[in-house]
């Protein structure tokens, strides 16, 4: 059974740091697109951040500069390093994986997601 779970959110103020990961389990993700999205409460959910299977990274604008995502292909596991943090990154995040990705902002290409781990950032 496949599965995603995400950790590392939590509580932090304005300017703050957080680390995410996702661990996945069920089969091996090294040849997977590996992505975050995140949705605020009244919002539609968004892309972050994207890894190809070959390290290719992608950013919402809003977060280049500030987050750096990652993968351990030993680990099954993906990570999203978010730096000076800010309260408009409240919100929960997910992680989601996919073998067929072509458009890494489009969560519809993606086949498996996790519960997502809150985040909040207070100001």
């Amino acid at each position: 059974q496949v599965q995603l779970v995400e950790s590392g959110g939590g509580l932090v103020q304005a300017g703050g740091s957080l680390r995410l990961s996702c661990a996945a389990s069920g089969r091996t993700f090294s040849s997977d697109a590996m992505g975050w999205f995140r949705q605020a409460p009244g919002k539609e959910r968004e892309f972050v951040a994207a890894i190809r299977w070959n390290g290719i990274t992608y950013y919402r604008d809003s977060v280049k500069g500030r987050a750096t995502i990652s993968r351990d292909n030993a680990k099954n596991t993906v990570y999203l390093q978010m730096n000076s943090l800010k309260p408009e990154d409240t919100a929960v995040y997910y992680c989601a994986a996919g073998r067929r990705v072509v458009v890494v902002t489009r969560g519809d290409e993606y086949d498996y997601w996790g519960q997502g781990t809150q985040v909040t950032v207070s100001s």
